[in-house]
């Protein structure tokens, strides 16, 4: 990879994984999106960093009130991720500890996903570019009350540096090429992204088997 390439790509020896607020009652509010696809596609970007070991940070806000706890599939993938509790900030950069979590991992490039988006999400990312991080925002694992209120989120945080990507074209980047002994990994991940992709692959495997089959007969 050239170095105007690297400055266009993330690096994911560089990556950091910000699981922002994805709990049970924020997503009652999402509106943007379905709720099904949200949390699967959350779940994707926690196994994509446990396959390619990018470490990953997870926080909640006011998790006993309606907002409700974090969905527990990102701590059964990641069961040795950082948990950073709050006390009551709603922009997560507001809180030390979370700030210094970040700052430990010595990683300069965030992946950034947050429920709500207008908030939960974009309050960090801005936080985050201000302090001169490199930050890509993952739009639909990333959930909102409403289609208008991530449109503009996405104007004002495109406008302040970050760079807006989804779910499948951020593992795709992070994988890099398929010439890689984990490439089985990361189709599985996609299946599970795009439940047609899945049948694509059953039904190549399905014929590859037959034709090795055919060949063998003869």
């Amino acid at each position: 990879m050239t170095n105007q390439q690297q400055n266009v790509f993330i690096d994911p020896n560089d990556a950091l994984l910000l699981l922002i607020d994805h709990q049970s009652g924020l997503f009652q509010t999402v509106q943007d999106m379905d709720v099904t696809a949200l949390r699967r596609n959350a779940i994707a970007l926690a196994k994509m960093a446990k396959l390619v070991n990018i470490p990953a940070i997870t926080t909640d806000s006011v998790p006993t009130g309606p907002n409700g706890p974090l969905i527990p599939e990102i701590q059964e993938i990641l069961p040795d991720i950082v948990y950073v509790p709050r006390n009551g900030e709603i922009n997560a950069w507001d809180n030390p500890n979370f700030v210094k979590a970040i700052e430990e991992t010595g990683k300069k490039t965030l992946i950034i996903a947050g429920t709500l988006t207008s908030v939960c999400m974009a309050f960090p990312t801005l936080s985050a570019l201000a302090a001169g991080y490199k930050v890509y925002t993952v739009v639909d694992a990333s959930g909102n009350w409403s289609k208008m209120a991530t449109d503009i989120t996405l104007a004002r945080v495109v406008q302040a540096g970050a760079i807006p990507t989804d779910t499948l074209a951020l593992i795709s980047e992070i994988q890099g090429t398929w010439n890689r002994p984990d490439a089985e990994e990361f189709a599985k991940i996609f299946s599970e992204i795009m439940p047609h992709y899945g049948l694509l692959i059953e039904s190549f495997q399905k014929a590859y088997s037959e034709g090795q089959a055919s060949k063998d007969s003869k």
